[in-house]
């Protein structure tokens, strides 16, 4: 007969005790995620933005956006924010972890010296905060990936108007150069006839006057398109020399389209849905929404059930009884009333964001339709410039007109093909607008100089 409390039961568990608690940490550590360090190295990360390289021949808007999608810094911040919210809802399913209360201990009892507790605890949620909880972190995720594509529209419509602007300040610098060269030419056929007696001084000052502040315009047009092009560089996300070597389409201006041949009036009647801010918003809502609802839930107090076990004096005991906290206290009312709050402001966001939206389609509208309107009339001017610049010439050959005659028309000509350039430059602009109204492209290819 073996002594009290020294039988082989309670001698397998004083054998097997000191094993549980090891074996128990060592199955929760083997599931736990590692560290893994990742240093910035600011002179690798500089060295890879000047060695990026774009596409081989020419380049429209289609390939310098692609290229941005691939480059540009504020998309790797949207994506990393997307890879955020998605841990998020890996976050919201989890459930809490159960606790383990382990103990023991001797006494002086001549029975049985060995004390021991285990006590389990798990935990129930209720009134369906996992439900609320999970809700709420999808809504945010399906909001940060609309978030993600409105910054690659953002980033579309910056290299859009990089592009309009490096081709209107690259054809800028064209023609103020014709216009300087014509302007010289006029000023030399001035002198002669100044010195021939037929016309007065002050004629030939006001146009030495006008060709030197061609000349400066001229000058100032250089670093116009140097600047331009870094700023289009910038906006693809590569470094300017990159941009240097490429080719851009800037042989021709392509004519702005009229309004009617725009899909902008479908985009219209379709309502506000089609702007990705305004569903991003919806979503935000609706996770407003989701994170009173788990406030409110709350409330509620979870239970946890702990059936513990205890060796004690050589009797085992065991007194499973669920637990709660009783709500005397607190009620929750605070977070449910920032929550309200919270919910409230983000429906003011979205009546502010539906208003702009509706006042930047109006106005951009009739922005691009004045834009069209002065370019059609710069465009016809510019077409009877050149045509009584030829007409002008032919009769220099018949011998009807003379030299200086020819030069004035062609600084005229000179003159309003400028205005045309600029009235072009305000409808590509104007036409920006109007897709970043909708944020929508209404082009296929917008740009095609």
């Amino acid at each position: 007969m073996f002594p009290s409390g020294s039988g082989p039961h309670n001698g397998g568990l004083r054998t097997a005790r000191p094993l549980l608690l090891p074996l128990g940490c060592a199955l929760a550590i083997s599931g736990c995620a590692k560290y893994h360090p990742k240093p910035l190295d600011p002179p690798r990360l500089e060295r890879q933005l000047r060695e990026r390289a774009l596409p081989a021949g020419e380049l429209d808007l289609e390939a310098l956006t692609a290229a941005a999608f691939e480059f540009h810094s504020d998309l790797v911040v949207a994506r990393a924010r997307v890879r955020a919210a998605e841990a998020g809802v890996i976050t919201a399913k989890a459930r809490p972890n159960p606790s383990l209360a382990v103990g023991g201990g001797y006494t002086d009892s001549p029975e049985s010296p060995v004390v021991f507790r285990f006590e389990p605890s798990l935990v129930i949620e209720t009134a369906r905060k996992r439900d609320y909880r999970i809700l709420e972190s999808v809504k945010l995720g399906e909001a940060a990936r609309l978030e993600y594509e409105e910054a690659r529209w953002k980033v579309r419509s910056r290299v859009r108007a990089a592009l309009v602007e490096r081709v209107f300040a690259a054809r800028a610098l064209e023609l103020l150069r014709a216009e300087a060269q014509a302007r010289a030419q006029s000023v030399a056929l001035l002198e002669k006839r100044l010195a021939a007696g037929e016309i007065a001084r002050p004629v030939v000052d006001a146009a030495r006057i006008e060709a030197a502040g061609v000349a400066v315009a001229a000058r100032a047009a250089e670093g116009q398109a140097a600047e331009s092009l870094a700023n289009l560089a910038a906006a693809v996300g590569v470094a300017r020399d990159a941009l240097a070597k490429a080719t851009i389409q800037i042989e021709e201006l392509d004519t702005p389209p009229p309004l009617e041949q725009l899909p902008f009036a479908k985009l219209q009647q379709a309502g506000l849905l089609h702007r990705i801010d305004v569903r991003r918003m919806l979503l935000e809502y609706a996770a407003a929404e989701a994170h009173l609802q788990l406030q409110v839930a709350l409330q509620y107090p979870d239970i946890q059930i702990g059936p513990g076990y205890s060796f004690d004096e050589g009797h085992y005991k065991i007194a499973p009884g669920p637990s709660l906290a009783v709500p005397l206290f607190n009620r929750n009312r605070g977070p449910i009333a920032e929550a309200e709050a919270k919910r409230d402001e983000t429906a003011g966001r979205f009546l502010a964001l539906q208003a702009q939206a509706i006042a930047e389609m109006e106005s951009s509208q009739a922005r691009y339709q004045g834009a069209l309107a002065e370019y059609a009339e710069t465009d016809s001017r510019t077409a009877l410039a050149r045509r009584q610049e030829l007409a002008t010439e032919k009769a220099l050959a018949a011998g009807e007109e003379d030299r200086v005659a020819v030069a004035g028309q062609k600084v005229q000509s000179a003159v309003l093909a400028r205005l045309r350039l600029e009235s072009w430059h305000k409808a590509h602009m104007a036409l920006g607008a109007l897709e970043d109204s909708v944020q929508n492209p209404l082009r296929g290819r917008e740009v095609n100089p």
